[in-house]
């Protein structure tokens, strides 16, 4: 065992935050639309009370969604949210828009943000995700983002 791997042992974070994102399946480009992302904000919306995860600040792009999350003493197990909230989603859009299958990639990504500072770096990131690629001149002018709780 190395050094480094005795450490982890010891490493414990409670209420642990995530930064989580979640890609279209073949990176499809179909999820900054105004319909659309009124879905993806009130599932995300209704996470806590079916799933018992907190959602903190998102960012919709038109390929993937960022969000940050951490879970309550009754949360399923992070896999299991994520699974069922892209179950919830692609019903409900599916539905609207007469489709059929799935419209995410298998699995996502995930980040445990271990301080602060990190959470920050981390938001500032996404949250200027729309000004790199060029759809925006200013973060603010992006409509697809927002906050639902103080995590």
């Amino acid at each position: 065992m190395t050094n480094r791997t005795k450490r982890l042992e010891y490493v414990w974070v409670s209420n642990p935050r995530y930064f989580i994102t979640i890609c279209t399946l073949n990176r499809k480009k179909n999820l900054a639309n105004d319909h659309v992302y009124s879905i993806l904000s009130e599932e995300l919306s209704n996470a806590y009370e079916r799933h018992g995860w907190a959602i903190g600040s998102y960012v919709v792009m038109p390929d993937h969604i960022h969000f940050f999350c951490t879970d309550s003493d009754q949360g399923k197990r992070l896999s299991s949210f994520i699974k069922l909230w892209k179950e919830w989603t692609t019903k409900r859009i599916n539905a609207e828009f007469d489709k059929d299958g799935s419209m995410w990639q298998k699995g996502f990504f995930d980040r445990l943000i271990r301080s602060q500072e990190s959470y920050f770096e981390k938001w500032n990131y996404v949250r200027d995700n729309p000004v790199r690629k060029g759809y925006v001149a200013n973060y603010k002018d992006w409509k697809y983002w927002g906050h639902i709780d103080y995590i």
